[in-house]
């Protein structure tokens, strides 16, 4: 276990690498006793500076959740991060590339929930019942930490490489679609670049959600109504680049899009 002064100044570093467009040396081969444990504990350092500042929290993400991303990583563990309000872009947005770094996109199914859900023995019923909507969602991944041997440590500290997200296209109700088989087309600069369908989320998209009310009751923490949950990728990231059109389409869920200058 690192020291809070450590944890702080890994928080520091992280903050300017966020500010200046920069990136900062793999965390893991400096500390080389840095648990899970400890960068969670530096997220929540982020995530404390952020409120007092005045950013709004509004959601989660959950990360690294499907086969194809577990292999794109070399991680073999979900993990999960914060959204702030000003990190949420409506569907057809332009948006600045240049504020990010290792920019990168995911297809994603967003569950805004109607009342708050916790742990530690959340099940994918309890969050069916908790569940508002589900709508398309497209996740931009940020990195701040050098990307080659990146552990689960190194990404956790990194609020999960969360850089923003665009969310759009038609929401339904959870008991109106067979969530497993939410599909959608991901095309960049109008080609198919990747496609996926939502079961390859732990296998049932809402299992995410179930396993993100769980751990967050290990830090104290719980789901609150009105939040958004990313629920991870089912397709493997598509990296992007200024100029770059970016579309999916979700078939009978709608369309989302962006574009980056």
């Amino acid at each position: 276990m690192l020291s809070q002064e450590q944890l702080v100044a890994i928080a520091d570093e992280l903050a300017a690498a966020e500010r200046d467009r920069t990136m900062v040396p793999r965390l893991t081969a400096r500390y080389e006793d840095m648990t899970v444990e400890d960068s969670y504990a530096v997220q929540k350092v982020w995530r404390q500076r952020g409120v007092a500042a005045g950013r709004r929290l509004v959601g989660h993400k959950i990360g690294l959740t499907s086969k194809v991303m577990q292999a794109s990583t070399g991680i073999t563990e979900p993990d999960y991060g914060t959204i702030f309000a000003d990190m949420v872009y409506e569907n057809g947005s332009v948006i600045e590339h240049s504020q990010f770094s290792n920019v990168r996109i995911e297809v994603e199914v967003a569950f805004v929930l109607g009342s708050a859900l916790s742990g530690p023995d959340a099940t994918i019923f309890d969050v069916l019942r908790a569940t508002e909507y589900v709508t398309p969602a497209l996740e931009i991944l940020s990195s701040r930490i050098e990307m080659a041997g990146r552990t689960i440590v190194d990404t956790i500290s990194d609020n999960a490489a969360m850089g923003a997200m665009v969310v759009g296209g038609n929401p339904v109700a959870p008991s109106s679609v067979d969530l497993r088989w939410i599909s959608a087309l991901l095309y960049r600069n109008e080609t198919i670049e990747e496609s996926g369908v939502a079961a390859a989320v732990l296998n049932h998209p809402a299992m995410g959600v179930a396993w993100l009310a769980n751990k967050l009751s290990e830090h104290g923490d719980r789901l609150e109504a009105g939040e958004i949950v990313l629920a991870g990728s089912f397709t493997r990231p598509m990296w992007v680049y200024a100029g770059d059109t970016v579309l999916a389409d979700y078939g009978p869920m709608g369309t989302i899009a962006c574009r980056f200058v």
